[in-house]
């Protein structure tokens, strides 16, 4: 059940869209027993973004939501994973880029919890 949104200050097309669901799908399987099949994904485009008291340079934020507890070791393969990603598709430097990790103990679906 993982869930990954995705706020960038670029615009993202729909192409854009379809290859960046592609690759965190396949990116996700860093994580041990997580797959596309459950992953849900949210992408938010052309956000007013400042880092480094700036707004010079396309920016992101990423955040990953994993039913139960983060393997770091993973956790730091996506974000190799992630910034490269951005990087490719969408031309966001990588030293632009936070990714954010949150392991959550109850996860609800399809009418019951987990």
């Amino acid at each position: 059940m993982p869930y990954i949104e995705t706020k960038v200050s670029t615009p993202i097309t729909p192409a854009q869209e379809k290859v960046l669901k592609e690759k965190l799908g396949a990116a996700i399987e860093n994580f041990p027993g997580k797959t596309e099949r459950w992953l849900m994904l949210h992408f938010e485009d052309n956000c007013r973004l400042w880092f480094m008291g700036n707004q010079d340079a396309p920016t992101a934020y990423v955040e990953i939501k994993l039913f139960g507890a983060v393997n770091r070791e993973a956790a730091a393969k996506m974000t190799k994973d992630v910034c490269a990603i951005l990087a490719e598709v969408l031309r966001i430097p990588e030293d632009r880029t936070y990714v954010k990790y949150e392991g959550v103990d109850t996860w609800g679906w399809n009418g019951n919890n987990f």
